[in-house]
This record gives C-alpha cells, structure tokens and sequence, in this order.
C-alpha cells in the first residue's frame, strides 16, 4: 500500500515535470497523509490543471465506509464499483518525489524514492464532491525486489514520459502496463527515524535517519 509520502521539491520544477502553466503555490511536504488536500493533476481542454483533492477517495459506492479508500489495486481497479467509473473517466497525477513504507513485523520505516531524487507522478483517480471540493485515490501494484525487502505493495510509479499515456486512457486493457513497477534500479531507499509516524510532523526530521541505523 501506499499511507505516507513527501513532495518537497521546488514547484517551478513540479511545474516543469507536470507541463503546468500556472504557477504553483507548493510548500515542501516531508510527511503527506490520507485525508489532507493534496496536489494532483488532471487533463483539461486546453492541457493541464492543478488542483487540490483530498487523500482518501468518497463517491457514491463508498458512502458509508468509516474511512475514505487511499489505494486502489491496480488489478482489479477496473471492476470494483467504487474505482470503475474514475477509472474511465478521471484519472489524475498525484506529484511526488518519494513515500514511506513500514517494514511488516517491525516498527522501522523507509523513504522510497527514485535514485536521481526527481519529481515522479503516482497513477491516481479523482471523484468530483460536494461544494467544490474533490477526493483521490492512488494505485498500487505488485513490489519490485527493492520494495518487497520492506513490504508486499508499492505504488503505480509514472514517470514523464508515461504522464499523458495514463491520462489519456480509457480501456481497462491499457492499465496492464502500470501492472509492471517500476524498475528497482530506477529508485534507492533509506530508512528514516520514528519522526515520521506522527501525521504532526512534517519537516526534514521526516528524513532523519534512525538513531541505530540499519538497512534490512
């Protein structure tokens, strides 16, 4: 799964990546988490559009769920109800330059990003809400073998040249590329200290390395 990720690069350069006209009001975020407003990037008529969903994806199929859905299987993302018409219809970027996962059995995270550290877009859906505001999920694939030392899913990783190939597509067949992860020599890994647990904090401590540093 994917519950923590950080966007903390410049936006001039966010906005490069993204080929956003406008200009973006970003702070760095070290510790982003499921109902906060995110940045997220949509196709429109004349290109592309920011704008600001909150984590966590409510429609009318999921109504009543005690908390909103933050992934969505890759596999299956084009049957279930909740993802099916966002699928088709409203796919999104979600720009980020790394996430977080929790080794399963052990209290010990690890920042996740790609060996260069460059802005990457996860595959994301977005669900349209009431009085303007909107709501986004990201997908999740199988691990490469980076991932799979920490835990048993990973995030749908789209670099540039894959923006407009995910957003542009419209039959369930075309998700079967996102099915691969991202290659392992793409990304690098650190851990990082208990900072990150808490949703409070939000600055480089974020990053820290743990006191007792280990790898796997």
């Amino acid at each position: 799964m994917c519950g923590r990720f950080s966007l903390t690069a410049p936006a001039d350069l966010v906005a490069e990546i993204f080929d956003l006209d406008d200009e973006l009001e970003l702070s760095p975020h070290y510790n982003v988490a499921p109902t906060q407003p995110i940045l997220a990037v949509r196709d429109v008529a004349y290109g592309r559009e920011a704008f600001s969903p909150r984590w966590g994806l409510v429609s009318p199929a999921t109504r009543g769920r005690a908390a909103p859905l933050i992934n969505a299987r890759v596999e299956t993302v084009s049957e279930r109800v909740a993802f099916r018409e966002p699928f088709h219809h409203r796919r999104c970027l979600i720009p980020a330059d790394g996430f977080y996962e929790w080794m399963r059995g052990a209290k010990r995270a690890f920042h996740f990003s790609l060996a260069d550290g460059a802005p990457f877009g996860f595959a994301g859906l977005w669900e349209p809400g009431d009085a303007d505001t909107s709501s986004c999920v990201i997908l999740t694939t199988t691990p490469n073998e980076l991932v799979a030392e920490v835990h048993d899913r990973m995030p749908v990783i789209l670099e540039r040249s894959g923006f407009q190939s995910w957003l542009e597509a419209r039959d369930p067949r075309d998700a079967e590329p996102w099915r691969v992860p991202l290659r392992a020599a793409r990304m690098r890994v650190r851990e990082v200290g208990r900072s990150v647990n808490d949703v409070r904090n939000d600055g480089p401590e974020c990053q820290e390395p743990p006191r007792e540093r280990r790898l796997f």
